[in-house]
């Protein structure tokens, strides 16, 4: 007896040691993999040429981070692009989710080996990436290579998945009850979706809605293939003004212009991370 005391006496230090430690390690791998990053894009803002030069992690001599985003933002085609970037980006999003949401609808509710088979095959894109010279070959088909149109079009189809994977759980967790009360009371399947169904949907529909603002945001590879040259987003103005004579070894400019691409998400981000994670843990998890 004593010795069995003995042994829990000293398993009680380490379990509270091993307790401590493993927040501590995780607080360091964070900072370590995504401080250490944008320290270095912040400070590389700030400087001036001959500092940005070589980027590293020293503070600049003298801040000019406010002088770069004026320099930026008067020279370097931000507001067009930002134009762009949104008139793609909002019917993508908005089409995608109204979508995504109405095939989870079906697909939580129906149960058979098919709907499996179904669901399977919806959110195999999360796996497979689509093909580049497919879809810029079925684009010019249809008429729609270089538009706005098609560009929405191929963000829509890509991202689907994300949106069927994440709502399907979450659809699965709401009472049929619901359904069958509003049914009695009149309703169809449409007044159904959107009074009942789609109210529920919030977290989920706002986790998948910041994902997919970010993919769509910072894509660059679609977008080059499908509408570079003749449509400006944020990523394609940075890809062509960086290989141009204003930006050209300019890093101190190049930092500055991504810190301000990228402001609207890490917004977006601060605000809506409580529902980021509610939607994931109820959605994905289920």
């Amino acid at each position: 007896m004593s010795a069995l005391i003995t042994t829990r006496r000293r398993t009680r230090p380490s379990f509270r040691a091993s307790r401590l430690i493993q927040p501590i390690v995780a607080i360091l791998l964070v900072v370590v993999l995504l401080g250490v990053p944008f320290w270095l894009v912040v400070v590389t803002a700030g400087k001036d040429q001959a500092e940005a030069l070589n980027p590293s992690l020293a503070l600049p001599s003298t801040w000019q981070l406010f002088q770069n985003f004026a320099t930026v933002f008067d020279q370097g085609r931000m507001i067009p692009a930002f134009l762009g970037s949104l008139l793609i980006m909002v019917p993508s999003v908005f089409g995608v989710l109204l979508l995504g949401a109405m095939a989870s609808w079906i697909l939580g509710r129906r149960r058979s080996r098919g709907i499996a088979f179904v669901y399977a095959l919806g959110i195999s894109g999360i796996v497979l990436p689509p093909a580049v010279v497919t879809i810029v070959l079925l684009l010019r088909q249809l008429g729609l290579a270089g538009t706005a149109v098609g560009m929405i079009g191929v963000y829509m189809g890509m991202y689907l998945s994300t949106v069927i994977f994440f709502v399907t759980g979450f659809v699965r967790t709401i009472p049929v009850e619901l359904e069958e009360a509003a049914r009695v009371d009149g309703a169809g399947p449409v007044k159904v979706f959107f009074r009942i169904i789609l109210p529920l949907l919030g977290p989920t529909l706002a986790t998948a809605t910041i994902l997919i603002c970010l993919y769509i945001w910072n894509d660059v590879f679609y977008a080059l293939f499908v509408v570079g040259g003749r449509l400006d987003t944020l990523p394609l103005n940075l890809y062509q003004v960086a290989s141009s004579g204003l930006y050209l070894q300019n890093w101190h400019l190049i930092f500055a212009y991504i810190i301000l691409m990228s402001l609207p998400l890490l917004i977006t981000f601060a605000v809506m991370q409580r529902r980021i994670i509610s939607g994931i843990t109820s959605g994905a998890v289920k």
